[in-house]
């Protein structure tokens, strides 16, 4: 026998395990690329996640000597009858409720017109998507100014004879001043998902109805708004979560006033943990919401596939 023949067949009876190895070699060189993402999701999300929910069945605050007492569930039980908190919800609640059908509405009839094909359109889209870029803090400073005795709104409300108001200031006004600032701020990301669901859409099957003689409306009710269902339910969970966890804006406008009128769930959380440094009643209030706003993203989620079946 040959020395060539010898390796030969070390060479063929090598073979099989040679994509074994392959394969676990790359497998173990993917883990290193998932390990800094692992490590920073596991450091910054998973850990202070899971100490606020150890925190959330104990009493606890950073200013006592003593560490964190445990008390179970006693802190849930308190938030039942709890007026404050219950208040909370309500006008996180009345925030989302109101804010939500406008948003969408609006930003589905501003993608329609940004879907058609005239000049500046591209113009028009960058002006609507410019206040999604501006962090919410700047757009709450400047509508802060906007909504003073001596802004433009109260200036344009004069020249109308109307009289200016104290927007911020009163509970009746003050949620919805609120409001329209959020409505301004999130109406470009709506617009420009919702204006990408649009050009998903096949053209023939506007062709398609054309041809049957179907009106603008009944393309729009039986082509358009089948196509954009998965786009819809999408925008509409996000905006409620991002709704539902609103901060920035009321610390800016409201600070939670006039009475509480503004003080949602997640700002009475903030008071809770750094004003009133009861961080046990703090995380438990922020799990519940983490609750609520997971069942809803949850039916959302289910009522979407069941759709699409």
């Amino acid at each position: 026998m040959t020395s060539s023949t010898v390796i030969a067949g070390a060479a063929v009876a090598a073979a099989p395990g040679r994509p074994r190895r392959r394969r676990r070699r790359g497998s173990f060189t993917g883990l290193w690329f998932v390990l800094p993402a692992t490590l920073v999701i596991g450091v910054f999300t998973l850990i202070p996640v899971g100490y606020g929910l150890l925190l959330s069945f104990t009493e606890y605050s950073p200013l006592s000597r003593s560490g964190p007492e445990f008390v179970g569930l006693e802190n849930y039980a308190g938030l039942l009858h709890d007026p404050q908190f219950r208040q909370s919800i309500g006008v996180t609640v009345r925030y989302t409720a109101q804010v939500l059908p406008l948003l969408v509405v609006l930003a589905l009839a501003l993608a329609v017109l940004a879907n058609k094909p005239f000049r500046g359109v591209g113009l028009l889209r960058a002006g609507l998507y410019l206040p999604h870029i501006v962090s919410l803090t700047a757009v709450s400073m400047i509508w802060l100014w906007l909504y003073s005795r001596d802004g433009l709104v109260n200036e344009a409300l004069d020249l109308l004879g109307l009289g200016s108001q104290r927007w911020l200031y009163e509970p009746d006004t003050a949620l919805n001043a609120v409001s329209v600032m959020r409505i301004w701020k999130a109406l470009g990301s709506n617009m420009v998902l919702l204006l990408a669901g649009l050009q998903a859409i096949p053209q023939h099957l506007y062709e398609a109805a054309r041809c049957d003689g179907a009106s603008a409306w009944q393309q729009f009710r039986y082509v358009t708004l089948p196509g954009l269902r998965t786009m819809l339910v999408y925008v509409v969970t996000m905006d409620v979560i991002y709704l539902s966890q609103s901060f920035a804006e009321i610390f800016v406008l409201t600070q939670g006033g006039p009475l509480g009128a503004t003080t949602t769930a997640n700002f009475l959380i903030y008071e809770e943990a750094f004003q009133a440094n009861q961080m046990g009643g703090a995380s438990a209030m922020a799990f519940v919401l983490f609750a609520l706003i997971a069942g809803f993203s949850f039916v959302s989620i289910r009522a979407m596939a069941g759709r699409n079946r």
